[in-house]
């Protein structure tokens, strides 16, 4: 059996190891576009920034180990110009000398990966302007900023490659800009988790302008003008082209596979595509959305990698599945680490799930041992069926150590009422007797069970002003005038059962502190002497990232320009 593999990255080169350790006698070739197999695109922005010091290090295997230890032919610099299933063979063009040929194949395996976007506007084949995806861009990149000597540096985009290669440049010493569209960093994240990441970069002074649209670029002396829709232009000593990438299905849609979501290639649960006998995997293949059921287009490194060996089983006579992705990525920001998995608040509303959510302020380890940080966590549960749908945390250590967790519950099924029977391991430097991903059960539990409600920041704007409630803040006097919300009174937790003759009873009250915790404390109080009681969800500290986000934002605006 002759198999044929277009990519050798992340689902190519799995797919390629695995096909040779299921079948010693089959004839594997793989055609990779660019001068470099099996590398780590997540490490590209850390090579840049001086991190990852040798290129080496970026490439887990080259041709030559690649043979040594499979015995695979990788052909690198080889373009796959055509695919023609009727006869079984795909046109191939060598780069470096521009000769072509015809390679017969079996089976064919298609891993070409994104590509990224070039919208349609001036100045994109500007020297100073860079885009970031495969290794010799890294190089590019790297040799152009110890080279030239840059100052400042424009970013558009604001997602996992923008804001890693942001922060590496920043750590250079330059001057760096993100511009995007959209209002918020990292997509997956719902606002006011993101606020929490806008304010990490704001604070290593990273400037952010959300919400600005890039209209072109234009070569400006020694550095690049960034042309923006209704604004001043931006100057920079380089800009780097990060709005997102797209799937590369020029080859699968001129072959005739059908083709998905965004124009990604279509594949059942076995990696298998319209077209007998080619399969196709990673950031180039529609999937199914874990939680939701939905397709959609999850370009993970992860996911690739199952992807590819879930091809090579069936490829080889086996019967492997692919269940779905659900998301889960990391990132760290400077000091802090963001992670995130299943759906957010937004794609399940909009996937028509009814949601809620609970918020956490808790640290890494015991609070006894020194050292520890907070981290803020947001879990998605469905209402009635407490099905897990998602989860958000920012914070500093712990914070993947949670995220996996709760992976791992969504993808057993688990509801978020079993958080809270989770065998975790304690230890002082390491976690809490409780640990928040077990505090999170215990909270939804009291969300289930009656014994709290609560209202949520977006909802603050909407209580009325009328006097009809009464709203109660039960922070310390200290902690109240450092900033509190407008309306609240401040009965600190540990009065409020001698102060109860203050409030009225016929009022519904809605409680604030500065995590949730105390405010919980004193709903229960005030529930036991007949009150009706509201607990506000994530506290003070969650509604002031977001207002200090939103008066950020506002402000990097121009006068007479629209308001986030």
């Amino acid at each position: 059996m002759k198999i044929v593999i277009v990519g050798g990255v992340a689902g190519g080169a799995t797919a390629a190891a695995r096909l040779r350790r299921l079948d010693e006698q089959a004839e594997i070739v793989v055609f990779e576009r660019s001068g470099y197999i099996s590398y780590a695109n997540c490490g590209l922005p850390y090579y840049i920034g001086g991190v990852i010091t040798d290129p080496a290090e970026l490439t887990l295997q080259t041709p030559e180990s690649f043979w040594r230890r499979f015995r695979i032919d990788m052909r690198v610099r080889h373009e796959v110009t055509a695919i023609h299933p009727d006869r079984k063979t795909v046109e191939v063009r060598k780069l470096d000398t521009g000769d072509a040929f015809e390679e017969h194949y079996d089976k064919l395996l298609l891993s070409p990966g994104a590509k990224p976007v070039r919208p349609e506007i001036p100045g994109l084949n500007l020297d100073r302007l860079f885009t970031l995806r495969t290794v010799e861009d890294a190089l590019r990149i790297r040799a152009f900023v110890e080279q030239a000597r840059p100052k400042s540096a424009v970013l558009a985009g604001g997602g996992f490659i923008g804001l890693e290669t942001a922060e590496n440049l920043r750590e250079l010493g330059l001057e760096v800009t993100i511009v995007q569209r959209p209002r918020q960093l990292m997509n997956p994240f719902d606002p006011e988790m993101a606020a929490f990441l806008h304010a990490a970069m704001r604070e290593k002074g990273v400037k952010l302008l959300l919400g600005r649209t890039v209209e072109g670029f234009e070569k400006a002396g020694d550095g690049v003008c960034v042309r923006l829709k209704g604004e001043e232009p931006l100057t920079a000593g380089m800009a780097i082209l990060a709005i997102g990438v797209t799937p590369d299905t020029a080859l699968a849609k001129a072959a005739g596979l059908e083709l998905g979501v965004k124009n990604s290639i279509a594949v059942n649960d076995r990696m298998e595509t319209s077209i007998p006998d080619i399969y196709a995997v990673g950031d180039a293949v529609q999937v199914r959305q874990f939680v939701t059921g939905e397709n959609a287009l999850i370009s993970l490194a992860g996911p690739a990698n199952r992807q590819g060996r879930i091809a090579a089983d069936n490829i080889c006579g086996g019967d492997s599945r692919y269940t779905g992705s659900q998301g889960s990525s990391v990132i760290k920001v400077f000091g802090q680490t963001a992670a995130v998995t299943g759906v957010n608040e937004r794609t399940a509303k909009k996937a028509g799930i009814a949601c809620d959510k609970v918020y956490l302020s808790p640290a890494n380890h015991a609070g006894y041992y020194p050292g520890g940080k907070l981290m803020t966590m947001k879990v998605l549960f469905e209402q009635g069926t407490y099905r897990l749908l998602g989860a958000q945390i920012v914070g500093c250590e712990g914070v993947d150590k949670r995220i996996d967790v709760l992976a791992t519950a969504i993808r057993t099924g688990m509801t978020a009422l079993e958080l809270k029977e989770l065998d975790l391991a304690y230890a002082p430097p390491y976690s809490s007797a409780k640990d928040p991903v077990n505090m999170a059960g215990f909270l939804i539990e009291n969300l289930a069970e009656g014994v709290i409600r609560q209202f949520h920041w977006e909802e603050i704007d909407a209580l009325p002003q009328d006097g009809s409630v009464t709203r109660l803040d039960v922070r310390t006097p200290m902690e109240y005038s450092r900033g509190h919300v407008e309306g609240f009174v401040n009965i600190p937790v540990d009065e409020l059962r001698e102060r109860l003759g203050e409030l009225d009873a016929q009022k519904p009250v809605y409680v604030m502190c500065q995590s949730g915790l105390r405010s919980y404390l004193a709903c229960r109080i005030l529930s036991q002497e007949g009150f009706a009681c509201w607990n506000f969800a994530g506290g003070y500290r969650l509604y002031e990232s977001v207002c200090l986000d939103r008066r950020a934002a506002a402000q990097a605006f121009p006068c007479g320009m629209d308001r986030p």
